[in-house]
């Protein structure tokens, strides 16, 4: 446990600043992530989509932590973004759809995913980042309605499918409509699952033995944060990020980058309740202490 709480440790302390900056591609306002400093080589590029009625910076000190720890970063707002320029209203009457996953289709938000696609074009060959952005090591990051987006582009959405990615890391996703269609064994990526404690309207679709993860074919890891409700993932939370980041970089490292694969991916840190993962590294149905466990691990 020592050797991974210096894990942790290392992953928090070595992230250097990221440099942030706002722009319009192909009619989106996109922020991007990159690391201080001239670049040193080419880095892979994740793509990180916001939550329903979230934006761009919604989560920026994860985006600007992934940037510093060795990685290209963009996040667009999508049609629905609320803040940091969005304008569509928080109540627009799409809520209720969320109550109907059986009626979710290829066309439910295929907008987001197009505007995934329209930023790849857009940047591609951007001058800005030509000496920085490996496009052949790409990574889909997203949160809840993000997650979803990033799934579906992934494969769970056949007819979204994005070529050339190499990971899909998944945080609190509203995965429930790819359950009910049973289109999850489509996906062909790796996939890393984050849920919360407390995020009783997501952990419970991804968690159970019928759920998400289940479905969801190997190599996948599946990793549930004590006391971490729905926004856990982003800045409107107070949530201690480092585990949720050390995982992250864990998974990111090891599949997007092709970085060996650290322990962490089968080690469960203190205040992690649930830790699975079936892949190359071996299989678990839970590897993570008991949650009484778990509780004590935090408070010592």
């Amino acid at each position: 446990m020592r050797k991974l709480l210096l894990l942790l440790w290392l992953y928090c302390a070595a992230t250097a600043q990221a440099h942030e900056q706002t722009f319009a591609v192909a009619g989106m306002q996109v922020t991007a992530w990159t690391q201080d400093g001239p670049a040193a080589g080419k880095q892979p590029v994740l793509i990180f989509s916001h939550g329903l009625h979230g934006c761009d910076v919604q989560s920026r000190s994860l985006t600007a932590a992934l940037a510093a720890s060795g990685y290209v970063v963009f996040a667009p707002n999508h049609r629905d973004a609320s803040c940091h320029g969005g304008t569509t209203p928080w109540f627009e009457g799409t809520e209720l759809i969320f109550l109907q996953p059986e009626r979710w289709t290829e066309a439910s938000f295929r907008n987001r995913a197009d505007d995934v696609r329209r930023l790849i074009a857009g940047l591609y060959d951007d001058e800005r980042f030509a000496d920085r952005a490996d496009w052949s090591r790409l990574g889909l990051v997203g949160h809840s309605l993000g997650g979803y987006t990033m799934l579906g582009l992934a494969g769970a959405w056949p007819g979204w499918k994005l070529p050339g990615v190499k990971a899909v890391l998944a945080l609190a996703p509203y995965s429930m409509p790819y359950t009910v269609r049973q289109t999850l064994g489509q996906l062909s990526v790796p996939v890393m699952y984050q849920c919360g404690e407390n995020d009783f309207a997501i952990t419970p679709m991804v968690a159970p033995p019928q759920g998400s993860y289940a479905r969801t074919p190997q190599p996948k890891y599946f990793v549930e944060f004590a006391g971490a409700g729905h926004l856990a993932w982003t800045d409107a939370d107070s949530t201690d990020r480092k585990a949720i980041l050390a995982y992250s970089l864990a998974f990111l490292n090891h599949y997007v980058k092709g970085a060996p694969a650290e322990a962490l991916l089968t080690h469960p840190l203190p205040g992690v309740l649930d830790l699975r993962y079936a892949s190359e590294l071996g299989s678990s149905e839970r590897a993570a202490p008991t949650r009484e466990a778990a509780g004590s691990a935090e408070s010592r």
